[in-house]
């Protein structure tokens, strides 16, 4: 796929854009308020196991100031980008750049009057932070509420931004364009990619559940990594943050954009399977993700989708009457028992 080459924005240690990789986002899920050290050192702990499985940038919602210097003491500790996510209220966004925050956003539709966005950006330019400017299609400015072409009115909100942030001589910035539906998703990114050269964060939001969510945000994205438009994603879900990572990761490799990492091949299962195949993927998924492998493995139910239908993959896992095999391009290298799966597993992993 060709993409399209947008202006660079540093974030952190990525750069977005520019015809740098694509990067794969998330933003954590709970409330980071009232921690005590235990709390503190858990977050990181789960901050750094998001960063092994793929993510490279987390963005957390900052709607007071113990949020933001909660925030702050967390990007302190981590290499990681962190990112603050604003709304209505501009002074926090001023506040996080007091700390190593990595980018500030804020949704053109409640951050209110041009001169918030002034002041944010006067503190943006002093601390060499970039923006990026999330414009929404449920929350737009009031003045566009009434207009019924939701393309055109997410358009039109994110050019309001531009001409705030032309008049400042200010770019650092990313936007993003984001819809709970498919199609608008898509042609007002479309639409802003033809006009502009700024890099551009995809995604839909609101998408739903994992399934729906992963289905929706597949076809959105896809359709605009197509295109040559991207530069950053995220699969919004309502579900964890974690599989908001294994998805966006997946969706690069499997549209060649993203060419390291483990392929995993799995079967569904049937009435032979004597391996359970979900229960074994949901203890390893993680720790599969994280390898820094280029490799493929398969995990499969039976004899006849193990060495056979699944002889290609680098290494393989599967049930034999009351044994698991384990087999590497279709040669069989061991036999355990069943209580023996996971720790067999990885110890073959690590030969690889």
């Amino acid at each position: 796929m060709k993409r399209k080459i947008t202006r660079p924005v540093k974030v952190g240690r990525i750069v977005i854009g520019g015809g740098f990789p694509i990067t794969v986002q998330t933003m954590w899920k709970e409330p980071i308020k009232c921690l005590e050290k235990a709390g503190m050192e858990g977050i990181l702990e789960r901050i750094k196991a998001l960063e092994a499985i793929g993510c490279e940038l987390l963005r957390f919602s900052v709607p007071d100031v113990e949020t933001a210097e909660i925030l702050g003491e967390l990007a302190s500790h981590l290499e990681l980008p962190l990112a603050a996510d604003i709304h209505f209220n501009y002074k926090l966004a001023i506040h996080c750049m007091d700390y190593p925050i990595s980018k500030i956003r804020i949704n053109p539709g409640n951050i209110g009057a041009a001169w918030k966005v002034e002041e944010i950006i006067r503190k943006a330019r002093d601390k060499i932070i970039p923006l990026r400017i999330g414009v929404n299609a449920g929350s737009l400015p009031k003045i566009l509420k009434k207009e019924k072409n939701k393309v055109r009115a997410m358009l039109k909100a994110g050019e309001m931004e531009l001409d705030i942030l032309d008049k400042q001589n200010f770019s650092n910035v990313i936007f993003s364009l984001k819809s709970s539906s498919v199609e608008t998703t898509v042609e007002a990114n479309l639409l802003f990619s033809e006009k502009y050269d700024y890099p551009l964060h995809i995604g839909v939001t609101e998408a739903g559940p994992l399934i729906q969510g992963v289905v929706k945000s597949t076809l959105a994205i896809s359709s605009l990594l197509r295109e040559g438009v991207g530069d950053t994603i995220r699969i919004s879900l309502s579900d964890s943050p974690e599989n908001e990572i294994i998805a966006g990761c997946s969706l690069l490799q499997n549209t060649k954009l993203r060419t390291k990492g483990v392929d995993i091949i799995s079967c569904p299962t049937c009435g032979r399977a004597v391996f359970d195949v979900k229960a074994f993927l949901d203890n390893v998924q993680n720790y599969i993700q994280s390898l820094n492998k280029d490799i493929s493995i398969a995990v499969m139910g039976c004899p006849v989708n193990g060495p056979g239908e699944a002889k290609h993959a680098d290494l393989g896992i599967t049930g034999a009457g009351g044994y698991v095999v384990l087999f590497k391009r279709g040669k069989v290298l061991r036999r355990e028992r069943m209580n023996r799966a996971l720790d067999a597993f990885k110890e073959e992993v690590d030969k690889l």
